[in-house]
């Protein structure tokens, strides 16, 4: 296939293409620069302009497809400044996107994260996530892209932990090493046996090339490796390797610590991926997130 792949050259994206190229399908990305396009082609890719707050340009890309696999976000302000203005800007680009592909049968593949789900229970693919909260309009995005299958898109979506690890991370882990090399001490909240999902970036890779190749349209899957891995081992694995102490924290003083992740960190999520791997023959085999914690992948 003939697939175009936003967010290219970040995190998932870059370790995605060559995976596509080997499995021997064409990809074009999506670039806003100069120095974006290179990486694209040094990556294998063809790059072709389009920007999320540019819905037009990413609707001329994808009706020049065969298909499209979503990873790109507002990363930059969906967690700081501007969560609700990141979703808009996603709602519109998938809006775009969709239309272009609409009738043609294509893949539409898009990355989501498992916000929305209930907590304290293990998620399943059959789970819906509800929207809410200032990026709820994501949730709304991910509704508008499951629809799609109505109308000639073999659209689906892979949701994610919030932990896509492995060496070069610069997700929430890496700010966690972060904050207790700054404080002197990893903490966690309460008991600390909430529960994070966790999967290792090549292994999510694969599942957005499977999505692309095989998923029927409407299809959601999860691309977790570990169900759950609880908060305080996390916390652990990053006090062993900086040589700090660990702390706990009730729910005040969390929100000093953590700032505007104080909600995430004391969240339990737990998540399964059982019919994803069973439909799809989805078999991850990368380290595991406390292995890594305990290779040293993490703290420099």
């Amino acid at each position: 296939m003939h697939l175009l792949v936003t967010g290219a050259t970040g995190w998932i994206g870059s370790a995605l293409v060559p995976q596509l190229i080997a499995a021997g399908h064409r990809v074009t990305a999506t670039t806003r620069s100069g120095t974006a396009a290179d990486t694209v082609r040094a990556l294998g890719a063809e790059p072709v302009r389009g920007d999320l707050q540019d819905p037009g340009s990413l609707r001329r890309a994808a009706e020049a497809s065969g298909g499209v696999i979503h990873l790109a976000y507002r990363h930059d302000v969906a967690f700081t400044t501007d969560p609700a203005g990141a979703a808009e800007t996603e709602y519109r680009a998938v809006k775009a996107m969709g239309e272009a592909l609409t009738g043609t049968q294509r893949p539409f593949v898009m990355a989501v994260g498992l916000a929305g789900l209930p907590e304290g229970q293990v998620a399943t693919e059959t789970d819906r996530a509800v929207a809410h909260g200032p990026a709820g309009r994501r949730i709304e995005a991910v509704d508008h892209v499951l629809g799609l299958a109505e109308h000639g898109v073999r659209a689906s979506v892979v949701r994610l932990p919030p932990t896509v690890h492995g060496t070069g991370d610069t997700g929430f882990v890496p700010q966690l090493v972060t904050l207790a090399r700054r404080t002197g001490q990893s903490a966690y909240v309460g008991a600390g046996d909430n529960r994070w999902p966790a999967v290792h970036r090549e292994d999510a890779a694969a599942l957005f090339r499977l999505a692309a190749e095989q998923a029927t349209a409407g299809t959601v899957l999860h691309g977790v490796a570990e169900e759950g891995v609880a908060f305080r081992d996390i916390a652990e694995g990053i006090a062993t390797a900086l040589g700090v102490p660990t702390r706990s924290l009730d729910a005040d003083a969390a929100s000093g610590h953590f700032g505007g992740f104080a909600r995430l960190t004391g969240g339990d999520f737990p998540a399964s991926s059982t019919l994803t791997r069973e439909r799809f023959g989805w078999a991850p085999s990368g380290p595991g997130l406390l292995a890594e914690l305990a290779a040293g992948d993490y703290p420099s």
